[in-house]
């Protein structure tokens, strides 16, 4: 390779802000080989190519897909209310009365729903109709941080479920560093996330550097060391260095090292929601605007034309799965230094698998993330209240989010079950600036 054709490569990755120049180099290459790939089409439909249909939705479809998950919420409501079936024995003699239980039924639930998302109107003091956001905001920031790591991967073309692998490192170092030191309170708490951090990310480096070295699938190796993680965890909390009082809990961490409330020790909402918008906005900075960023967006789009613009796959699959790994050890860092103040067997709960469902919902952009992860912190807040006060199931909350993640999965569906257009794949583009040709 000559001197003058080795930077252009460089240069490209540098002077790029969106990946549309890497996608028309693509299309070009597609069009040069139509015939090859007709004759022999690509190899079947990867998850790569599932990831970027699903962030390619629009948002119509993320809407879309919430409202025919209440729709079908509505329909589970009505099959567990009493006096719903009752009215069901005589419909045809009275009809009316149907109508107006199930608009009862689906209306207290809902109601209840929002009281406890939202605003509490029935409660007697201000302090407790606020409560409601409060809790929805602080359920939220754990899942906000790791539905940016899990989206992060996702926009590289990683499916990346090890969500609570890397949640469970990054909180048992955190904790320790937590209750085994003793410093001042900007140090401390300083230390516990930066070694909250740091586990994570050594547990999304793993999966990351088995893939770029050796091809190992992330899906596999992700899996395998969330089922490390649940037992190492059981592990770790029986030894010396974490015993307690309490069996299978750490001791408490210092009063240095939890993270500061901000509405007094009435609320549980944390600092870490200002991390959590902290995060988003960086997350945001690292890929739409900086170098690392257009690399890791051009690899998700295409790897084969990354690695022929001179990129490192492999650097940049590592890279991507630390990073991840990394926001999600902080997730952890928010349930031992924010909400819980010890480590516990369960401190990962089920945040690994939700933020996947968050990236989804939010289409993996830092914005979309943040308010999915809201939405998600709203029906786990607002599913408690809704099963005391109406009698509804908790595990609708469950049911809505699953559902959601289905429809998410499926646009073409939703697009179906609400005529809206199919996307046009073939995206015009203004052809490159040539010269202006001089007249003779």
């Amino acid at each position: 390779m000559t001197q003058d054709e080795s930077p252009q490569p460089r240069d490209a990755v540098e002077d790029a802000t969106e990946p549309d120049e890497l996608e028309a180099e693509e299309s070009a290459s597609e069009g040069e080989n139509d015939e090859t790939s007709e004759s022999a089409p690509s190899a079947a439909y990867s998850v790569r190519d599932a990831l970027h249909d699903m962030m390619s939705s629009s948002v119509l479809i993320t809407l879309g897909a919430v409202v025919l998950a209440l729709a079908i919420g509505s329909i589970l409501i009505l099959v567990g209310d009493s006096a719903v079936q009752a009215t069901l024995g005589y419909f045809f003699q009275r009809p009316t009365d149907f109508f107006r239980e199930a608009g009862r039924a689906i209306g207290e639930s809902y109601v209840a729903l929002f009281q406890g998302a939202i605003y509490d109107s029935e409660a007697t003091t201000p302090e407790r109709r606020i409560r409601p956001l409060t809790e929805t905001l602080t359920i939220a920031v754990p899942l906000i941080f790791a539905g940016l790591g899990i989206g992060l991967t996702f926009r590289v073309g990683l499916f990346n479920i090890g969500g609570m692998s890397q949640i469970v490192l990054g909180a048992a170092l955190g904790a320790w560093v937590g209750f085994a030191l003793d410093l001042p309170v900007f140090v401390h708490i300083s230390l516990v996330l930066v070694a909250a951090a740091i586990g994570g990310a050594i547990a999304g480096a793993i999966p990351g550097f088995l893939k770029a070295r050796f091809g190992a699938h992330e899906v596999i190796s992700t899996i395998m060391l969330n089922n490390t993680a649940r037992y190492f965890i059981l592990w770790l909390l029986g030894t010396a260095a974490f015993a307690s009082a309490t069996p299978q809990v750490s001791p408490n961490l210092g009063e240095n090292a939890r993270l500061p409330l901000l509405l007094g020790m009435s609320f549980r909402l944390h600092f870490g929601i200002i991390l959590a918008l902290v995060a988003a906005f960086g997350v945001w900075w690292l890929m739409e605007r900086s170098v690392l960023g257009f690399q890791m967006r051009a690899v998700g789009v295409n790897p084969d034309a990354a690695r022929t613009a001179g990129m490192s796959v492999g650097k940049v699959t590592i890279i991507s799965m630390a990073l991840a790994g990394m926001l999600c050890g902080l997730a952890g860092a928010m349930q031992v230094a924010g909400t819980e103040g010890k480590l516990t067997a369960s401190v990962a709960g089920t945040i690994g698998f939700d933020a996947i469902t968050v990236a989804l919902l939010g289409r993996s952009r830092p914005v979309g993330t943040v308010l999915a992860g809201i939405l998600f912190g709203a029906l786990a807040a607002g599913g408690r209240i809704m099963s005391s006060r109406a009698g509804t199931e908790a595990e609708l909350v469950t049911v809505l989010q699953a559902v959601i993640v289905l429809l998410i999965a499926a646009p073409p569906l939703v697009r179906s079950v609400f005529r809206l257009p199919a996307p046009d794949r073939t995206r015009k583009r203004s052809p490159r600036r040539r010269p202006k040709e001089v007249a003779a």
